[in-house]
This record gives C-alpha cells, structure tokens and sequence, in this order.
C-alpha cells in the first residue's frame, strides 16, 4: 500500500512540475511578446524614467493631466508653479516636483513624436505612391 501512495504521490508531482513548466514557459512567451510590441518607444520611455527619477504616471498624477495634451500639461504647469512659489508661501520642494514632472510630459511627448514620425517613414517606404 506504501509502495502505491508513493508512486501516487511521485505521479502528482510530475504531473503538476510539467504544468508549472508549461506556465512559465507561456508567461515568458507573453512576456517577450508585449516588450517586442513596445519596441524602440517603450525603451525610451524607460530610460526617460531612469534619467528624469520620475515615471510617466508619476509626472501625470502630479500634473494632474490625464492625457498628453500640450494645451493641458502647459495650463497646470503654470498654475501649479504659481501656486507654489516660495514668494506666495508655497513649497520649493513641491515647485521643483512640478518643474520635474513638466521635463518628463515633454520628453514622453518628444518620443511620441519621434515615433510617429519614424512610423510614418516607414509606411512611406513600404508603400511610395506612384
């Protein structure tokens, strides 16, 4: 009887083991995936990150914006500096995280912008008009 609960439970853990493999390897298929999908724009915005110690959704919730508008990254920018001028009583420490968080929107819109223009050039010569 001792011999067949082991092989039950030597079954159990093989099986499961192969599962476990199977997962990982399809999570890293996934993984690889969506970093090949993000491409060259992804790992600037990375890098932006690194170099500005702010991330996109930092720099956003700071600002208050929700989207990459210029028009509303710009209007916050100005109020929330204002806001926090040292002359008024506001925070240097906070008007510097506005100062920061306004130099990250603009480098992730610059990339934005270097992006679709690259992905225009590329249709362009995929495709040159006749």
């Amino acid at each position: 009887m001792a011999k067949y609960l082991a092989q039950i439970v030597v079954m159990g853990a093989q099986v499961i083991g192969r599962a476990f493999a199977k997962a990982l390897r399809q999570e890293f298929a996934a993984s690889r995936a969506a970093a090949d999908a993000r491409g060259r724009a992804g790992q600037q915005s990375a890098a932006a990150s690194s170099i500005s110690g702010m991330t996109l959704q930092e720099a956003q919730q700071v600002l208050n914006v929700s989207t990459l508008s210029p028009e509303e990254i710009q209007k916050n920018y100005e109020h929330l500096f204002k806001v926090n001028d040292k002359l008024v009583g506001g925070s240097f420490y906070l008007q510097s995280k506005v100062v920061r968080a306004k130099e990250r929107l603009d480098e992730e819109l610059e990339i934005k912008k270097q992006d679709q223009s690259s992905e225009t050039q590329s249709k362009t010569q995929q495709h040159p008009e006749t």
